[in-house]
């Protein structure tokens, strides 16, 4: 009979930002009797997921998981939501698409749906037709979140989430220390390691050093215990991924959106996201994009800007030393993909935890799947580049999986398999129309009948105005949850 491993006793987490704390409440609930220490690294303004003030909809997942209510978010850190994301500009002056989240109810609404993005087909008509109820939603500024004890038609909606950072980082330091999580404030000064190529532990200065079982470098771009680690190395991404600055404004008014927007200029791309706490624009350029022309995009000087050299680790697991977010990848703040990153990372860590001896193939498979989803998104940022009009401004290379992505979609309709993607296939397809890629006609479909197409509009056209029926204005819902959070709290 095998015995049973004796668990971790202390885990350190090096970084206190949004990832860091969010990372130590995981791991807490993992393991209860585990000593968990947090160390406040200073937060670089390069660490995108450790800044970002959005993610995509596996976020809400792993927040219910961790106890970190939504009720919380929208009602202490400015919380809001996003059901969908417009391009502008992307397959040429004019063009616009929306790319929404989640898998259609009706396999069949899938195939109507692609016919209709990029160029359209010879069977669209001079209307537009529906292309998701989030997209119909959005558009009349209607939503609230479906109550989870009944079906209804906002049911099947997916959305993300927006917030405050400073205010959600402090949710997330009262639930931490509710738990019993302890924090260290200093800088990690030196390192110690063992014979067998682990971290043994680290000095703070003033503080004395600390041991642990397992060390999570949650430290930003500079992974401060990751690069220490033998073997540490990085694989360029700097030929696929173009953007060399990145630039963000000083927020703006206030703005209470179900949608965020990413414009194709010719300095680069213009992310705004929505808040209530302000507008956000961000905008990422390629080289030689001079101060005058920044200004000019963002409508006023920058407030930050940060040069970005794209890359990720070859191993985000090294001896008893894991890496999440920013430590092990540098990209572009693009389409939420930072935040989801490192979350869906944490959410491997928590599968694959070890006990107190590291099984090799442990490691293994939390590297390879770790590396795959860091592929993952640099193909989907890749997909940007590749788009009609972006392939003219930022000349990148393209991945071998852009190059069959695009050929699958544009001939067939179809899309390539990916392990450990960060978007799903439905969403992939939608962000591709809306960078302007005509779709092709899946063989099987190839002699639909029309009838059929139509009535699969039809189909889709009842299920958003029931859904438009059921939701209140967007606003209005805001306001009235928030007065009743109030009046709950006296």
């Amino acid at each position: 009979m095998s015995e049973a491993r004796e668990p971790l006793r202390r885990i350190v987490v090096a970084g206190s930002g949004q990832i860091g704390a969010l990372a130590a409440i995981a791991l807490k609930r993992a393991l209860p009797g585990c000593e968990v220490i947090v160390i406040g690294t200073q937060q670089s303004p390069g660490a995108f997921a450790d800044n970002a003030n959005t993610a995509l909809p596996f976020t809400n997942k792993l927040h219910d998981r961790l106890g970190i209510s939504e009720a919380q978010i929208v009602g202490q850190a400015g919380g809001s939501h996003r059901l969908v994301t417009r391009y502008f500009g992307w397959s040429g002056q004019g063009s616009h698409g929306a790319a929404s989240y989640g898998a259609p109810s009706d396999p069949g609404l899938q195939t109507a749906f692609t016919r209709d993005w990029g160029g359209g087909s010879k069977n669209a008509t001079t209307t537009r037709p529906i292309q998701t109820m989030a997209e119909a939603l959005a558009d009349a500024g209607r939503f609230a979140i479906p109550p989870d004890d009944r079906e209804t038609p906002l049911s099947q909606i997916d959305y993300a989430l927006r917030w405050n950072v400073p205010a959600y980082r402090q949710i997330l330091i009262g639930t931490a220390q509710r738990l019993g999580i302890v924090h260290v404030d200093g800088a990690i000064g030196a390192i110690r390691l063992d014979g067998e190529g682990n971290l043994a532990g680290l000095t703070i200065p003033g503080q004395g050093e600390i041991e642990a079982d397992m060390f999570v470098d949650c430290g930003g771009p500079a992974a401060p215990l990751l690069s220490q680690m033998p073997g540490f190395g990085r694989k360029d991404w700097s030929a696929y991924l173009p953007v060399r600055r990145v630039h963000y404004a000083q927020p703006g008014d206030a703005m209470l959106a179900l949608e965020d927007r990413v414009t194709l200029l010719s300095e680069g791309w213009l992310s705004e996201h929505a808040g209530r706490d302000g507008l956000q624009s961000t905008l990422a350029c390629p080289d030689a994009v001079d101060n005058i022309a920044v200004a000019r995009a963002l409508g006023s000087p920058p407030a930050i800007s940060v040069d970005l050299a794209p890359a990720r680790c070859r191993e985000a697991w090294i001896g008893n030393v894991v890496a999440l977010g920013d430590a092990t990848a540098q990209f572009e703040p693009l389409a939420g993909l930072p935040l989801d990153l490192a979350h869906r990372q944490l959410a491997l860590l928590i599968e694959t935890l070890p006990g107190r001896h590291i099984e090799p193939l442990e490691r293994a498979e939390f590297n390879r799947r770790a590396a795959l989803m860091m592929d993952g998104v640099r193909d989907a940022l890749a997909l940007h580049y590749a788009a009609p009009h972006a392939a003219k401004i930022f000349r990148a290379e393209a991945t071998d999986h852009v190059v069959r992505t695009v050929d699958q979609f544009t001939r067939r309709g179809r899309m390539p398999f990916q392990e450990e993607a960060p978007f799903l296939t439905f969403e992939t397809m939608g962000l591709l129309g809306a960078m302007g890629f005509a779709p092709g006609t899946p063989p099987q479909f190839s002699e639909m009948d029309p009838r059929q197409i139509e009535a699969t509009r039809r189909t889709a056209a009842t299920k958003a105005q029931a859904a438009l029926e059921f939701a209140p204005p967007y606003p209005q819902w805001m306001a009235s949850t928030l007065e009743s959070m109030k009046a709950q709290t006296g």
